[in-house]
């Protein structure tokens, strides 16, 4: 469907003879972001849509498109939010359950394949540590990293697996581009519960990634980023302070059997 809205849109806008600076002009958008709209590089929000509606004369085709683009589910989401996740500017995560891929250990990452039932555990560990090379970059990301007390507490494998694991968190927290905060058990009942998220910022488009135990949802519209990016606030105004986090993290790792 996103396929079939961006060739179509480049169809409307030649047929009619308009330039991208005029679409952009009645739809609120810059030149560039039109020409993206018709490569599918970037999504028309549900307002724009609504607008080109009524430039090339569609009732409300366009705006269908978007709403069954947006509710429909595709199968290589999670691929391309880690493509995109390897050039984006800056990453926020909460995660309630399990520690964020691009921070886990080759020994973590290893019990959690095994565990699951993996087909090739060793194929999946290397994949899932090539994907920490986003933290290496010339130019790398800033992260904040949103993490459960879930998240750290609970042990994965063994107590030498975790303890391994904590020690990385904490190192990687030190680095002046990554931020982890962790939500106390205290706090009780969060949003966050509802289940992890992922937000992107690539180039000029915000992008927003929900988990879930049958896929993921990668979500374009900046209108549902926004919501996202905005529930990730709320959830760290809960979390512990940078310091209070790692001092926690030190804790838990030092009862680890």
């Amino acid at each position: 469907m996103w396929d079939f809205l961006a060739s179509y849109l480049h169809f409307l806008r030649t047929k009619h003879g308009y330039s991208c600076a005029y679409v952009g002009e009645v739809a609120g958008a810059a030149r560039q972001t039109v020409s993206h709209w018709e490569s599918g590089y970037r999504k028309p929000d549900e307002k724009q849509a609504e607008l080109l509606d009524d430039l090339y004369g569609t009732g409300n085709l366009l705006a269908t498109i978007l709403y069954w683009a947006q509710a429909g589910h595709e199968a290589n989401w999670y691929q391309e939010q880690v493509a995109l996740e390897a050039i984006a500017a800056e990453i926020r995560i909460y995660e309630s359950g399990l520690v964020p891929g691009i921070f886990q250990t080759e020994n973590y990452a290893r019990t959690l394949f095994t565990l699951g039932g993996s087909t090739d555990v060793e194929r999946d560990v290397r994949e899932r540590m090539a994907r920490k090379s986003v933290l290496s970059r010339t130019d790398p990301p800033r992260i904040w990293a949103l993490l459960d007390d879930n998240v750290v507490d609970r042990v994965v494998g063994s107590g030498g697996v975790m303890r391994e694991q904590l020690e990385y968190l904490i190192e990687l927290s030190y680095m002046p581009n990554v931020v982890i905060n962790v939500i106390p058990r205290t706090v009780g009942y969060h949003s966050g519960l509802r289940g992890s998220f992922k937000i992107l910022t690539v180039g000029r488009e915000i992008l927003a990634y929900t988990e879930a135990a049958a896929g993921g949802r990668l979500m374009r519209d900046p209108n549902e980023a926004e919501r996202m990016r905005v529930r990730h606030d709320l959830l760290g105004a809960d979390a512990l302070s940078r310091q209070a986090s790692r001092d926690h993290l030190r804790q838990l790792q030092e009862s680890m059997r």
